[in-house]
């Protein structure tokens, strides 16, 4: 038995996480007609030692949707989809975040009956939205309205009180990997000029008056916001990255908000400068890292101070009972990425659990 400090419990404010191996947000694309399952809340509850789960990226409207077979969390029948999932998970101990999502310009007009995808300003990217037919090419996006910003806003509220109906210990907010937020938020897909565009203080505007709104609702202790800079994933580029995200973490640091989820490299590209540890000396919250960690460069990030915990993605597909198997020091199964998404039990809920050997 390995004693590990991956495994040791983690107490901030309302919440203790019994150890420090959260599930990563994984899209897997098998809610049907965009509501949870129960086969996806077999899958979930299976997970459920993991110290924290964030859930699969939930779009908070109809218009925040970007790829096939992904859950929302914006009327009644998803409410009672995702009640099945919190009740599951809480039966086994577990703790489960709800992540919410609007992908904005990461879209294609087959989901929204032939009208444009929508973003801060009307910049394409070279890139495929998977729809019901198979991969299509992204279109230029249509620039929101201001009051249609606005209307995202009250979305976003909106789905975070419905998670709180559904029974989650929280949310996140989806502010990573080029969607809506990240959108608003970087100069290279936002040349608005209005006040939510421009210097880096307005572009933030749109994701720190989100989170705020989120915050009336949940309260700031049970907030996470997910980020990643320098990720140019969804055709995103940022010209001053550093100054772009440390102002945005002073200000979410101002709100309490009690969780950030940053997605960085282990080993970042040659001229890219990570921001996790400027990040780390200025933001008082609970920090996990993500991105390409095994147990002992997981491990070697807690035991230096770099972070309070680690989300795993993959390998939580592939083994269940992730947590058991670092601390007894069991090998990894691999996980098969044919099923990553779409299908049904294979490759889902057919992995085995250490008892099973």
């Amino acid at each position: 038995m390995n004693s590990l400090i991956l495994a040791e419990s983690l107490t901030k404010g309302r919440l203790t996480f019994k150890n420090r191996i959260f599930m990563a947000p994984l899209t897997r694309s098998r809610a049907t007609q965009q509501i949870p399952t129960d086969l996806m809340a077999d899958y979930y509850e299976q997970r459920a030692s993991a110290g924290l789960i964030f859930t699969e990226a939930s779009q908070v409207s109809p218009q925040g949707v970007g790829y096939i077979s992904t859950p929302g969390i914006h009327s009644h029948e998803q409410v009672e989809g995702w009640k099945k999932v919190t009740q599951k998970v809480h039966e086994q101990g577990g703790k489960i975040y709800l992540q919410l999502w609007h992908v904005g310009r990461a879209s294609h007009p087959d989901f929204h009956r032939g009208a444009l995808p929508v973003a801060p300003s009307a910049i394409g990217f070279s890139g495929k939205s998977f729809t019901f037919s198979g991969p299509k090419d992204v279109l230029t996006p249509r620039a929101l309205e201001l009051h249609e910003i606005k209307e995202i806003i009250k979305d976003f509220k909106n789905s975070a009180q419905l998670a709180k109906d559904a029974g989650f210990d929280g949310v996140e907010i989806h502010g990573a990997n080029g969607y809506l937020p990240a959108q608003f938020l970087e100069d290279g897909s936002n040349k608005r000029t209005d006040e939510y565009g421009g210097n880096y203080a307005n572009r933030a505007r749109f994701i720190l008056e989100l989170t705020q709104a989120v915050i009336d609702v949940w309260g700031a202790d049970r907030v996470s916001v997910r980020l990643s800079p320098n990720n140019p994933f969804n055709g995103m580029n940022d010209s001053n990255p550093q100054e772009t995200y440390l102002y945005l973490v002073d200000q979410l640091e101002k709100l309490q908000v009690d969780m950030l989820h940053l997605v960085e490299p282990v080993q970042p590209p040659d001229g890219i400068k990570p921001l996790a540890p400027e990040i780390r000396n200025r933001y008082t919250g609970i920090l996990v890292l993500n991105s390409g960690y095994t147990l002992q460069t997981a491990e070697a990030a807690i035991k230096e101070g770099r972070a309070d915990a680690i989300s795993f993605g993959s390998a939580f597909i592939a083994n269940p009972d992730l947590p058991e198997r670092f601390t007894r020091g069991f090998p990894l199964t691999t996980p098969d990425p044919t099923t990553f998404y779409g299908g049904a039990e294979k490759g889902y809920t057919d992995y085995s659990k250490i008892e099973a050997f």
